[in-house]
């Protein structure tokens, strides 16, 4: 996985997509019955943006996206993305403590539902029965390690911020020049990976 990082770039338009996606398999019998099979335990994301603006020189937007993109040699490689709307939980319960389990999954909950987080943006809160802990673990992309398992019945929670971990969805963005140093992106998409 790549450590790049999506870039905050200005010229977004106000029209940003974000769509859930499913894999289900649906069978249908000769009496009308059907059977089903979901394929994944968690949904990807699609993202969907369009840059009106990427000034090529001064801030060089153009480039930053550009090299993004090449450094991940299209849609081979992972990039981390900011949610701008959807980034940050406060004491997110992620376990309950048994005494021998040391790892934890750092999840987030939306609208009821609860999915793993791409990776870590910074360094988190932890806590254990809502006491902060200072010490005594390390984080890594998405999971949360104790040094020693924390006692039996403590609830485990974290704060912070989180990135989608994505790749891009095709091999080619189009850029298109409509003035001198002016470029604008109309369609940038990618999708979450696990």
């Amino acid at each position: 996985m790549s450590t790049n990082i999506f870039p905050d770039l200005p010229g977004l338009s106000w029209s940003r997509k974000k769509t859930p996606l499913w894999s289900t398999k649906v069978q249908t019998t000769a009496s009308g019955k059907e059977l089903r099979a979901s394929y994944y335990s968690y949904p990807k994301w699609q993202f969907s943006l369009s840059y009106e603006v990427l000034r090529e020189s001064g801030r060089a937007e153009l480039q930053a996206l550009i090299g993004l993109f090449n450094s991940c040699q299209g849609s081979y490689d992972t990039f981390l993305y900011t949610d701008p709307d959807d980034c940050q939980v406060t004491k997110q319960g992620i376990g309950l403590g048994d005494g021998s389990t040391k790892v934890f999954g750092l999840v987030r909950t939306y609208s009821g539902f609860t999915e793993p987080i791409g990776a870590v943006n910074g360094m988190p809160i932890i806590y254990v029965n809502n006491t902060q802990v200072t010490s005594g673990y390390s984080v890594s992309d998405n999971v949360l390690t104790f040094s020693s398992a924390p006692p039996s019945n403590t609830v485990i929670s974290w704060s912070g911020s989180f990135y989608f971990k994505c790749r891009f969805l095709q091999d080619s963005i189009e850029f298109n020049q409509f003035l001198s140093k002016l470029w604008e992106a109309k369609k940038v998409e990618f999708v979450s990976v696990k």
